[in-house]
């Protein structure tokens, strides 16, 4: 018996892999065009890592004119989730990172190079496999899970590497008519790779990102087939970014060390490898110690986090860059306006460690990118999250016209208001400017310097009786503020204020700050004159009497 009567026992099915080189031919793409995937599991909650793998390879596939596809990994059928391929291709929707091809749905793909999901391309990987039986750079092995089990109990005794290799390799080297009675008689069994690498034999490896890294060469046989015919990740992979054509794999550093596997197999293929670029993990502060994002501890690890609490998935975006490229954060001081599809994001610029994923800098980043936004987005953007989030500030939005008025305020011009990091945000906001939330519960006035409540009811009732006026621009408002505070024996300037403070008890700002408080219930709010604008006469006089009343 010879490897190919073996190849054809146990794949008789299999087509000749010239059938899938024509099938799949090389892309025509323009000379330096890259392609690039995300591949992930449809095992549960999409990862933010996997956001952002897709924004990197995005960048990367747009800016070089190439393509940039999604690829489902779902040859692990144990830890597949019903509906996982839906729930990914959703997330990379809400980030609007919707690959070029790949998945639609569960069934359905677009792009000439599908399926582009692993457990609907079987016969592929059986068609190659079977390549590598014939080569005799495979062999079927019949150990079982407990034979497995005790050779790597007597490695680890004997402080050994683990693993099937050299001696280790029980079947490696089992005559093919022997092998050939075992699968007759019906005996379970995988294939393996037939390793032809050294353990004692060095590779050089140039990563994108890592740049020189040098490994032992790979001795193990890994298993290529399992038992129910599916491939192992090695093994698709190898095939699927041959015949899929992709240039640039990216993908997470804890890969790193099956660079040499990965290269090796396309090496015994015949095939050009892709380039690697190998990503530095995300991390989270843990009390001072930096650990892996976890799905398990951290709700940031979930992709849907950040649609639950209403951040921006262009915030989301914005931050990963910036973590990503250290040059973006000045790009982005320079260009305030310009998209981030203008930014030329450069693999080779990423950190070879770590990278710190900070919620605290990603709601500074996301204030920002809200503060862009027109009254109208802002509008949009959070009753869209409110109708699947918030009943009570969905209601609020209902006045479209107010609504829009009390968003705009400090809003579109030079330095916008930036309070905001994300929609669930906006009820707490805004939620003041809206009579019936204001006068429903009773109201905590937290008045501060002038804090005597006769100086504060004559402060009050000073102001709607002389000063205020519905139609007064906003220097004549300040104006005024300034007279109603000398009247009272403040310091009508802060300077002023600052220059002699034995002469004074409070200022302008002081004074400012009561009707403030009387107007909102708070200290700290947007441009005072805007807001009454927005409140108009009625609401403003009624608010003071019952700030007076209380």
């Amino acid at each position: 018996m010879d490897y190919k009567e073996l190849a054809d026992m146990i794949f008789p099915d299999a087509k000749d892999i010239s059938y899938y080189e024509e099938k799949y031919p090389e892309r025509d793409l323009p000379e330096g065009a890259q392609v690039l995937r995300v591949a992930p599991s449809p095992t549960g909650n999409v990862h933010i890592g996997t956001i952002d793998q897709a924004l990197i390879a995005t960048k990367v596939a747009r800016q070089t004119g190439g393509v940039f596809f999604l690829r489902i990994e779902d040859t692990d059928q144990k830890r597949e989730v019903e509906g996982g391929v839906k729930q990914i291709i959703e997330a990379l929707k809400s980030f609007d990172l919707e690959p070029d091809e790949g998945m639609i749905s569960e069934t359905e793909w677009k792009g000439n190079y599908g399926p582009y999901k692993q457990s609907m391309r079987k016969d592929i990987y059986q068609a190659f496999a079977k390549h590598l039986l014939e080569m005799g750079k495979a062999y079927p092995a019949f150990d079982t899970p407990e034979e497995l089990e005790e050779m790597r109990a007597r490695q680890e005794a004997s402080k050994l590497r683990t693993g099937y290799y050299g001696v280790w390799a029980k079947y490696r080297n089992l005559p093919l008519e022997e092998a050939a009675k075992k699968i007759k008689a019906g005996v379970p069994y995988i294939i393996r790779f037939k390793s032809n690498g050294r353990e004692d034999r060095k590779i050089k490896h140039k990563d994108i990102i890592k740049g020189n890294v040098t490994f032992p060469e790979n001795d193990q046989d890994i298993v290529i087939i399992k038992a129910d015919g599916l491939p192992t990740y090695h093994f698709a992979h190898l095939i699927d970014d041959h015949l899929m054509g992709t240039t640039i794999v990216t993908r997470g550093d804890e890969w790193l060390s099956s660079v040499p596997l990965h290269l090796q197999l396309f090496q015994e293929m015949g095939w050009k490898a892709p380039r690697y670029a190998h990503t530095p993990t995300l991390l989270k502060n843990d009390n001072g110690n930096k650990r892996k994002i976890s799905k398990r501890k951290d709700p940031e690890a979930a992709a849907s986090y950040y649609e639950e609490i209403g951040v921006p998935s262009l915030a989301v975006k914005e931050y990963l860059l910036n973590i990503a490229n250290s040059t973006f954060e000045n790009w982005r001081r320079q260009n305030k306006d310009k998209s981030i599809d203008e930014f030329d994001f450069q693999l080779n610029k990423m950190s070879v460690s770590g990278a710190l994923f900070d919620m605290v800098k990603l709601g500074d980043v996301s204030k920002i990118v809200i503060s862009r936004y027109s009254a109208e987005e802002v509008y949009d953007k959070s009753l869209r999250w409110a109708k699947k989030h918030d009943d009570e500030l969905a209601k609020m939005l209902e006045n479209k016209e107010y609504s829009l008025k009390v968003l705009g305020i400090e809003r579109g011009n030079a330095k916008p208001r930036k309070d905001i990091a994300k929609w669930s945000d906006v009820k707490e906001n805004i939620i003041y400017m809206y009579d019936e939330k204001f006068f429903e519960n009773s109201i905590e006035y937290p008045y501060q310097v002038i804090s005597d409540k006769n100086d504060i009811n004559k402060i009050l009732k000073l102001y709607i009786e002389k000063y205020y006026n519905e139609n007064d621009d906003k220097q004549t408002w300040f104006d005024k503020i300034k007279e109603l505070s000398g009247e009272m024996g403040y310091a009508k300037e802060v300077k002023e204020f600052k220059a002699n403070p034995g002469m004074y008890k409070a200022h302008v700002g002081d004074v400012s700050t009561v009707i403030r408080v009387a107007l909102t219930g708070r200290t700290n709010t947007p441009d005072m004159y805007e807001i009454m604008k927005v409140l108009r006469k009625n609401s403003v006089i009624k608010r003071i009497e019952k700030a007076i009343e209380n």
